[in-house]
């Protein structure tokens, strides 16, 4: 796996110090994070009773599984690491390898140059990634064939990859884990967003006021906007 930036590092001995555990074992628990999109993570290490599991929301499971000082203490630590995953970017990118029989573009990357530097990146096997959050992009590579996804306001706070008989990638996000398939691509058009539901007009016969109720129901259930119901109102109040 990368290699931590120097202000990861930093912060990591500070985490390890003020939890009492060893750098290699708090440097485990934050790969093991990482791997976890920065929710769960499955560990093992003598300092943290063995073989554990855990996941945001409380869930902790320890070797030593009567030890609970142990448990809280490796629930503190998980927590601190996660939030460290979340203040950006805590491993090095590494250098990008075309796959074989394919060119390197320049400047030795596979992604647009435009692009820049990712935040992030990654790769195993034939799938590979890159972050780009100023741009709102994330490219990946699947067997050759780079295409990038739209993050739009998205806040990534990692990627991780499964390997079997189908590959997928999942990103953690500040709106929860999404699937690649759930990011829109980035030569995809945009959806059109609805159009506004059109008032109802007031025919001779109605009352200002039944008009107004029916307007209040489409109100309460979002049909009309605030300001479309406030302009409404004012304008059949005035009838009166």
């Amino acid at each position: 796996m990368q290699d931590l930036t120097e202000g990861a590092r930093q912060r990591l001995q500070e985490i390890a110090a003020r939890h009492d555990t060893s750098m290699e074992a708090a440097a485990m628990l934050l790969r093991a994070l990482a791997a976890g999109g920065g929710t769960m993570a499955q560990f093992n290490h003598p300092e943290l009773g063995g073989m554990g599991q855990w996941s945001q929301g409380g869930m902790i499971m320890v070797g030593d599984m009567f030890n609970t000082g142990l448990k809280h203490r490796v629930d503190a630590l998980c927590q601190d690491l996660a939030g460290l995953l979340r203040e950006g970017p805590a491993f090095v990118p590494p250098p990008a390898r075309p796959p074989d029989g394919q060119t390197p573009s320049r400047g030795g990357t596979w992604w647009p140059a435009a692009l820049g530097a990712p935040a992030a990146s990654g790769g195993q096997n034939d799938m590979r990634y890159a972050h780009f959050p100023q741009a709102g992009r994330l490219a990946v590579q699947i067997g050759g064939r780079m295409r990038l996804y739209d993050t739009g306001g998205l806040q990534i706070h990692g990627v991780s990859q499964q390997q079997g008989q189908g590959q997928s990638l999942t990103v953690s996000t500040s709106q929860g884990a999404r699937r690649l398939e759930d990011l829109r691509p980035a030569d995809a058009p945009a959806p059109t967003p609805p159009a506004a539901a059109p008032m109802p007009a007031p025919t001779g016969g109605e009352h200002p006021l039944s008009v107004l109720a029916t307007l209040g129901e489409l109100h309460q259930r979002g049909i009309l906007t605030d300001a479309e119901f406030a302009a409404k109102k004012a304008e059949l109040l005035a009838r009166l």
